[in-house]
């Protein structure tokens, strides 16, 4: 499955330039980078799973995205949930989609039932190890994201980096 796979990183809303509105223009141009980069994966790579480590923000657009092309092309979702209690702080907008892209994934894998100071990371760490392609949405900032990039690197796994300075 490692060869047909791809798995997501990128920013919450805080690091975004346009945080959580999804209206803006930049938002919406990084939509359809994000589903450009999915279909040439898709397309040319011949990739049939996707990953989405489910935070708010980047996370949840790119599990939409696979959720509307699932309606084109024979491709799977799987959403890596750090902990069970993951959405437990957010409002009910957040929790109200996350909700709706799990019920419609074709897999959900809770890696702890708690949260830990390093369940975000072990998160980002198995989403890599099971994939081939990593889709970045990121700034250039030291982060969470940075972190995974450079787990995904020292693992030799493709990267494909979206420039939010280049919106």
């Amino acid at each position: 499955m490692l060869e047909q796979t791809c798995c997501f990183t990128g920013h919450r809303p805080q690091k975004l330039p346009f945080h959580s509105n999804e209206n803006d223009k930049r938002c919406m141009k990084l939509k359809v980078m994000i589903r450009k980069e999915i279909k040439t994966l898709i397309v040319e790579k011949s990739i049939k799973h996707f990953i989405s480590g489910m935070a708010i923000g980047t996370d949840i657009i790119f599990a939409e995205i696979v959720l509307e092309m699932k309606k084109n092309y024979d491709i799977t979702l799987e959403c890596a949930i750090p902990c069970r209690n993951q959405s437990d702080k957010w409002t009910i907008q957040q929790k109200e989609r996350y909700t709706k892209i799990l019920l419609q994934a074709d897999i959900v894998t809770y890696l702890q039932n708690d949260y830990t100071k390093d369940c975000m990371q072990k998160r980002n760490e198995y989403m890599v190890d099971k994939s081939e392609y990593v889709i970045a949405v990121w700034n250039g900032s030291k982060s969470g994201t940075a972190n995974t990039i450079k787990y995904a690197r020292k693992k030799n796994k493709s990267i494909i980096i979206i420039d939010l300075n280049k919106l």
